[in-house]
């Protein structure tokens, strides 16, 4: 039996669909099954129960001899969240119920961080556990997520696998729900059908043109294939970058979303919005070296690669993984 928080929103969903696809059958999800808009990500999908996640600790108290692992995937997500209260409550207090439990109970856990931790990048992008510490995320988000990451590295006693993976800029099926904080795949996909063009945001930054600024763009289907490996394989516990090691510009992306859609370019630029201006990363690339020497070695899907399949497999028929 495996368990998957988060399994109604977007990584996990997918995570949950790969699995299904790998044969595994036994899967226990976890969420706030109640926003509507989030049922298809998962109601086709092969499981053995959906838990709410009010009930989980007191589920997993009663059954946790027959889990095998945890993937905690489980969070409040928006980068824009202002309530502190909220992020304390959903990404910390509970992501640290879960560790402790999966110590108690002898559970391995594969948990999501985030590369919002990495700040302005100005200590790079290293997941070295020496640099957890020296981190300054730029909003509350990205704080949770680096707050936890040295919670658990400061535990005296952790499970006997764990992994926490720092997700960078994640696009791909399942994500129709997210709206704002949909990726830039899916919002380019759907300004261009509606308009025939696609606004990305003007750099404020001299150091950028307009359409300049870089991010670690990863398909998730990469994603879950790395999750896997880690539950089938379990290599040295620790944290891990999830990202594909390359940045790349918006510019490329959006250009790749007008050729997968059959559609001729047609792009202009709009200040980017004054409540995430200041706190806007510029650039953002995951050093690969540790997961691939713990032995991951299947290459990730080029942006271009990534961004056919999902426009023409999934968003021009509004598919779900």
């Amino acid at each position: 039996m495996i368990v998957i928080t988060g399994a109604a929103g977007f990584i996990a969903s997918c995570l949950v669909g790969a699995l299904n696809a790998q044969g595994y059958r036994d899967l226990v999800l976890v969420d706030d099954f109640s926003r509507e808009a989030k049922r298809p990500n998962y109601e086709h999908k092969t499981y053995s129960a959906l838990v709410e996640r009010e009930r989980f600790f007191g589920w997993l108290e009663g059954n946790h001899r027959y889990v095998e692992l945890i993937f905690h995937l489980g969070a409040r997500s928006a980068t824009t969240e202002t309530d502190a209260a909220v992020l304390q409550t959903l990404n910390l207090g509970y992501s640290q119920r879960v560790w402790s439990l999966c110590v108690a109970f002898g559970l391995p856990l594969v948990y999501a961080s985030s590369a919002a931790t990495y700040g302005g990048g100005e200590h790079g992008y290293s997941d070295s556990h020496e640099l957890v510490e020296r981190l300054s995320p730029l909003n509350l988000y990205g704080k949770s997520k680096n707050d936890f990451d040295r919670w658990a590295l400061a535990q005296p006693q952790k499970p006997f696998f764990w992994a926490g993976l720092k997700f960078f800029n994640v696009y791909g099926p399942n994500e129709y729900h997210k709206q704002r904080m949909a990726s830039v795949v899916l919002h380019a996909y759907n300004q261009i059908r509606q308009t025939g063009g696609m606004k990305l945001f003007r750099s404020h930054n001299p150091a950028y043109p307009d359409g300049g600024q870089m991010r670690d763009f990863v398909y998730v289907k990469d994603l879950c294939d790395v999750m896997i490996f880690l539950m089938e394989n379990r290599p040295k516990s620790g944290i891990y970058n999830m990202g594909t090691g390359q940045a790349r510009t918006f510019l490329d992306l959006t250009k790749s979303a007008f050729r997968a859609m059959g559609i001729p370019e047609n792009i202009s630029y709009i200040d980017t919005p004054v409540d995430i201006r200041e706190k806007y990363q510029y650039f953002t690339e995951a050093d690969m070296e540790k997961l691939r020497s713990a032995g991951y070695g299947k290459a990730f899907s080029s942006l271009e690669d990534g961004v056919e399949d999902y426009v023409r497999q999934y968003l021009t028929s509004h598919r779900y993984m």
